[in-house]
C-alpha cells in the first residue's frame, strides 16, 4: 500500500530549502544537508569529520542525536501550517549501533503518528556502505509560532 501524503497543502519539502533554513544555526554549522522527501519521509546527512567527531575520531553520539532530531522536528513542521504551528522535540532516544570514522551518515525521518498535538517520528541513520549506525525515536510537541 503506497504512503499517504503527509506534507503541509500536499507539497513535498525542497531539501535545498530546508538546508538554507539551518545554515545559520546547528544543523549548518555541523554540516546538515536535507537531500531528499517522500510521501512520508525526509532525508538528510552530515559529514563525519572533525565536527562531529568525539575525541577518540569516532562519530560522536551527540551528533548523531543532533543530526536525528533535525530531520525528524523539520519533518514534523513541514506537515504543519507555516503560518501557525511548529515542532519542538519533547523527548528523544537513540541507540548507537555502530561507529563510523569517516564519510556521510543519512538519516531518514518517517512519520509514525501525526496527531493534533504531537508527533512521533522514527529515525535511521546508516553510513555510507547502508550499514545501520543508529536506531532513533523522538516524540515532538506540535506548539504555536511565534
Amino acid at each position: 500500500m503506497p504512503a499517504k501524503m503527509i506534507w503541509f497543502a500536499g507539497q513535498k519539502p525542497d531539501p535545498a530549502a530546508l538546508t538554507q533554513l539551518g545554515a545559520a544555526s546547528m544543523p549548518g554549522h555541523i554540516g546538515i544537508e536535507f537531500t531528499e522527501a517522500g510521501d512520508d519521509w525526509l532525508a538528510a546527512r552530515m559529514p563525519v569529520d572533525a565536527r562531529t567527531h568525539q575525541p577518540f575520531g569516532r562519530l560522536h553520539g551527540g551528533a548523531s542525536v543532533a543530526l536525528a532530531e533535525t530531520v525528524a522536528s523539520v519533518g514534523a513542521t513541514m506537515t504543519l501550517d507555516p503560518a501557525t504551528s511548529v515542532a519542538v522535540g519533547m523527548e528523544i532516544n537513540a541507540n548507537h549501533i555502530r561507529p563510523v570514522m569517516a564519510g556521510y551518515v543519512t538519516a531518514v525521518a518517517t512519520a509514525e503518528s501525526i496527531g493534533r498535538t504531537t508527533q512521533v517520528w522514527t529515525i535511521r541513520i546508516t553510513d555510507d556502505a547502508g550499514k545501520l549506525v543508529c536506531l532513533s525515536r523522538i516524540t515532538l510537541a506540535v506548539i504555536a509560532r511565534g
